[in-house]
């Protein structure tokens, strides 16, 4: 598998893996040709150096997963680091078959790397077995999040 930043050319699958579930399929406006907020999102994300969005390719070059990760500098724990990270997906036909768990190897090591001394996620209580994997992996349920969705 091969790990890299995303480029223009992968939004499209991208955004195809993020509205491919019970709960993307609500949020999402998934159509051909993508519309240009897509885009818009995608250019802001990789001006910024405090955002990756990585793809995984297979070995026949073809986008299978994503996440992004976002590293926020903050003042409690020191002046610490910390990673965040969000929008994982895996392409459905390529599901159980380890990838996930290498993904986040990949993000765990990676957050070390640039210096973050934790790496936090959500997850939707409405994915009951994304949070099995998670703890799995090592992540502890160790606070209570909170939303507040704004009105368009």
């Amino acid at each position: 598998m091969i790990f890299r930043k995303a480029e223009h050319k992968d939004v499209f699958h991208i955004v195809q893996m993020i509205a491919n579930d019970k709960l993307g399929q609500l949020r999402e406006d998934f159509k051909d040709p993508l519309p240009s907020k897509y885009y818009d999102a995608f250019s802001n994300i990789d001006k910024d150096p405090n955002q990756e969005l990585i793809v995984v390719e297979n070995e026949s070059k073809e986008v299978i997963g994503v996440f992004q990760l976002t590293f926020i500098q903050y003042l409690t724990y020191q002046g610490g680091i910390r990673a965040q990270i969000e929008g994982v997906r895996i392409r459905e036909n390529e599901r159980g078959k380890g990838i996930g768990e290498q993904m986040f190897n990949w993000a765990i090591d990676h957050a070390k790397k640039r210096g973050a001394h934790l790496l936090q996620l959500t997850t939707d209580k409405k994915r009951p077995e994304a949070l099995k994997f998670y703890e799995k992996l090592g992540f502890v349920a160790s606070h209570e999040g909170m939303k507040l969705h704004f009105e368009k």
